[in-house]
């Protein structure tokens, strides 16, 4: 990740929740000059990196096995916190509700998806090794 998606509250990743995922890769690709590097997602399901050249820029997965069904299709974005587990605690404080709790991401961090007072929903993350960027 660039060293700007480490910073407390900047918007530093997003993913697609598709119904199709090669079919979001074929658009994608031709479109913006994409390439993909297949992972999974922490529920096991297959889930796309998408570069362009090698810089990092998004994710890819389904909706199916990944999210609640009702997610309507979109791109869903992760703004950076220093502690997950604190501002996950600070969103209900503050009026919103913790959807999802603080849950691992291997190798990558920890993030929750929350709801503002209003209703809109968004993930937050905290990355390993802030430091180290």
């Amino acid at each position: 990740m660039p060293v700007y998606s480490r910073t407390h509250g900047v918007f530093s990743w997003n993913e697609l929740i598709t119904s199709d995922l090669d079919s979001a890769r074929e658009f994608y690709g031709n479109l913006l000059g994409w390439t993909f590097m297949e992972s999974q997602t922490i529920h096991g399901q297959p889930y796309f990196v998408a570069l362009k050249d090698e810089t990092l820029i998004a994710g890819l997965m389904t909706r199916e096995g990944n999210v609640p069904d009702d997610t309507p299709l979109c791109w869903d974005p992760y703004i950076t916190v220093d502690d997950i587990d604190e501002s996950a605690r600070r969103v209900a404080e503050l009026g919103g509700t913790v959807e999802l709790p603080p849950t691992d991401i291997p190798n990558v961090g920890r993030f929750c998806v929350v709801r503002d007072p209003q209703g809109v929903s968004l993930n937050l993350v905290a990355y390993l090794d802030k430091a180290a960027e």
